[in-house]
Formats: structure tokens, sequence, C-alpha cells
């Protein structure tokens, strides 16, 4: 690999005689793996279903290398959101965060959606997950990949991190920072970022990642945990970042001891000789297999509170709370396609926007959001149509299939292909909706009629060939 020479004269006089073994670490095949959603199985049953070969990654449970010929993202269980398709240093970030069931995290520069999965994972259903992400483009793939996962809690947001604080100050429990980075870690994996390396990106970079901390540090509670993590190698960006902000902020960094991971921040790359941040991890790819990540976690002094006067004159909120007249159809689709309980899950919880019905998470108060730019706002559970309530995508991932009346389980990978194409199915199955899987996890809706099931896969997610 040809890398850029200012890289390579500052990793020299940064690393000394450890600089060669980075430079034979370009010269190895990237590190792919696999994460487990454990919102629909454990990973021991993901691991006998899978047609290749897997390996654990010794940091995260879930994880798995795989092999550098599997294409992960063409097999059906990809689709039914089985597992999420991460490179395995990037899981190290989130099983330092540790999130549990209830807690408010917030995934502040969120996209592709890696580390916004995995606390969802993590989170199983209970609490509140913040997924933001500027570049619209990139919000939408990560909404998309919350939805595949089956991730009912979670609001995206497509904002600067700057204009969250008013609608969540101080109200997250835990916050995740992995900032846009000048990405030495990604050479591997991908030739943008070996082609958009410069001195003058790392000096960009780094006045982003100063905003975007001082935003994460408004937006979390007293006594909170905050895990900065970039891809990159440049201390500039880390060790450097990490040092400025605990000396304008009150945070203490934190112990973290994950298997197979004994690298740690460099004090001699600080610029103050901070000795804490001998605390945060350094991995680089010549010591582990993968690309590389720098993590460090952050715990915000308990008495940090900072006074801030209610914004006056928040937006009234184009979500509405669903009357009983207007539920009507569907609850009629509950009762005759879903089995009982189910409506009581969110009975409380459903909104309208428009035509379109969602289950919000519990706890949001919708004047304070009604000023951002929502993507998606807890599940969205359909749409209106006329005299009939027509269910969504993103209700079928997160169902599993014994909660549907009405299932076509597909036990051929040629019909779950063809159902992925967006083709009709011949199934001769009784009349109405059908909640279509793949042996045993569901992948979409379809509508019966006359022996055929009518393809409702997203057509914006199917697929031209296996």
């Amino acid at each position: 690999m040809e890398l850029p020479e200012a890289f390579k004269e500052k990793m020299k006089n940064l690393m000394g005689s450890a600089y060669e073994s980075l430079l034979d670490s370009y010269d190895q095949p990237e590190s792919k793996g696999i994460r487990t959603n454990t919102l629909k199985l454990k990973p021991a049953e993901l691991v006998k279903i899978l047609p290749f070969k897997t390996q654990d990654v010794k940091w995260c449970e879930a994880g798995f290398y795989i092999d550098h010929e599997v294409r992960p993202g063409k097999n059906p269980y990809y689709y039914a959101g089985l597992y999420y398709v991460q490179e395995p240093t990037a899981m190290a970030t989130v099983e330092v965060l540790d999130p549990q069931p209830g807690e408010w995290v917030l995934d502040l520069c969120a996209a592709p959606g890696g580390k916004s999965t995995q606390i969802g994972a993590k989170l199983q259903g209970q609490g509140i997950l913040v997924a933001n992400e500027l570049v619209n483009s990139r919000a939408g793939i990560l909404s998309s990949n919350i939805e595949r996962m089956g991730i009912a809690n979670a609001i995206v947001t497509n904002e600067f991190p700057e204009r969250l604080v008013d609608s969540f100050h101080e109200s997250f429990d835990k916050i995740v920072v992995d900032a846009p980075c000048s990405g030495e870690g990604m050479f591997r994996k991908d030739p943008g970022a070996l082609a958009d390396w410069s001195l003058e990106r790392v000096d960009r970079c780094v006045g982003k990642q100063e905003k975007i901390l001082e935003s994460a540090h408004r937006l979390l509670k007293p006594g909170g945990v905050l895990v900065y993590s970039t891809c990159t190698f440049s201390p500039e960006e880390n060790e450097q970042m990490i040092e400025s902000f605990i000396a304008k902020y009150p945070y203490t960094l934190a112990d973290m001891k994950l298997s197979g991971i004994t690298d740690h921040g460099r004090v001699e790359w600080t610029r103050q000789n901070e000795k804490a941040i001998e605390k945060s991890l350094r991995i680089m790819p010549m010591n582990v297999n993968g690309e590389g990540h720098f993590i460090a976690k952050l715990i915000k002094s308990e008495t940090a509170s900072e006074l801030r006067t209610a914004k006056p004159g928040y937006p009234k909120s184009r979500l509405k709370k669903a009357s009983q007249t207007e539920l009507i159809d569907y609850q009629n689709f509950v009762k005759n396609n879903l089995e009982p309980g189910f409506y009581k899950k969110f009975e409380n919880r459903l909104y309208l926007l428009g035509e379109h019905l969602y289950a919000l998470p519990e706890g949001i108060d919708l004047e304070k959001i009604a000023n951002l730019k929502l993507l998606r706002t807890g599940l969205h559970l359909g749409t209106f149509k006329k005299n009939r309530f027509e269910p969504s995508y993103a209700l079928a991932m997160t169902l599993a299939l014994a909660e549907a009346k009405n299932v076509c389980d597909l036990k051929d990978e040629a019909q779950a292909y063809q159902y992925l194409k967006g083709e009709a199915l011949n199934m001769g199955t009784q009349k109405g909706w059908i909640l279509v899987g793949f042996n045993g996890f569901p992948l979409g809706f379809g509508k019966a009629s006359e022996g055929l099931i009518k393809n409702h896969y997203p057509k914006g997610l199917r697929i031209r060939k296996k």
C-alpha cells in the first residue's frame, strides 16, 4: 500500500522501533467482522445457522471475525437483521460504554449505525437511544440500519450536535462520541480515507472534535459516562484531544479492561504530560486483528450541573396523540393479524404524523424535540390508507414470527431471495396480511390473495440479484 509521505514521516517520529511493524500491518488484508443482533438471538445460535466460518472477537461476546472472502451482506440472515457487519475493533467502544436497559443513551455521530445498533441491542427495548448524524445521506443509512435490526426505542436526528442541547440538556446517562476523524485506521478498508488524508485534514478534524465534545458535555447528566473514540492514530485527535478536554471540563478518566487489548494511550504523546491518559486505550493494527481504534472513558463530575433557562416558545409538535376513533383500523389490524397482548405494548404511546402511526419511546417530550429534524421517532407502526391500516417494514422487523397469526416462514434460500427482490410468492396461504420470514426470522410483510402473496418489502431495499 502506498502511504502518504507526510503520514509515514509523522508515524516514524512517533513510534520509533515499532514503526516498521505498523508499516507491515498495512500490507495485510483488512479485518472483517459481524456482530450478533442480540435482540433477535444469542451469539451461539447465530454461529450454528451461518453458512460461513466465524472466530470469536475477544473483547465483544457478540462479535465474530469472518474470512476476507465472505460477503455477509448477501445472505438472507443479514436482511433478517440477525447481524451487523462491523470492523472488530469498532465493537470495543460500546463494550466500554456498557449501556444498561432503561438508560437514556446518545450516539452523537452515529452513521452508518454500527455503534447505535450495538447500543440498541444492549438496551433490549428499554430506555431511549437517540442516534444523531449531521450528514443527510448518512443519516438515512443510519435510520435504515436501525429499522433492519428491529430497534423500537430509537429516535434518529439529523442535526448539528449543538442543536440538540436545547432539547436534551443534561438528559443522557451515557453518550458515545465516535468522532469524525482523519481515518488513519481505515486505510486498509477504505481507499477514500487514504486518498483524503493530509496534515491539514488532521487539523480540521481537531476543530470539529472540540466542538462536538463541548456539546456532549452539555448533553450529559452529572455523573454520566462519556466515551470518546476515533479510528485514527493521530495524537492530536486522541491523547491531546482528551488531555485538553479534561483540563477544561470536570471529568475524570476511568480505567478500562477489555480482553485481548493491552495497549494504552501514550502520555509521551500529550502536550502537558497528563498521566491520566494512560487509562485510555490505543488499539493498533500490528498488535490486534483489527484496523485500530482509540477509546477514552470519561466520568462527569456529580456536581457539574449547570443551570439552564428553559427556552421559551418551543414550536408545536407535528405529532399528535392518536384518538380511539383514529385508531380503529389499526386496532382491527392488530386484532386480526397479531397475537393478543401486542396492542398493550404501545397503547399509551401511539401518535400520528399525518397518515403515519408511531409508537414513541416512553418519556420523550414532544415539544422539546419539535424543532429538530427527525428521521425516526420511535417505531413506525404503519400507515392509514382509505378504510384500512397498512403495517410497516419497521414493525415487521421488531416482531417475532410467534407474534403474528398468519406466517409464511420460508425454508428455501431461493424463495427468500425471491421475496427480497420484491417478487410475489405462490404459497397458497389464506387471505390477508402475512408476516414473511426465513428460517424463523421475519423479513417483512406480504398480503395474500387468491393463492399469491403480494410483496410489501420496501422498494428501496429490494435486491437486484443474489
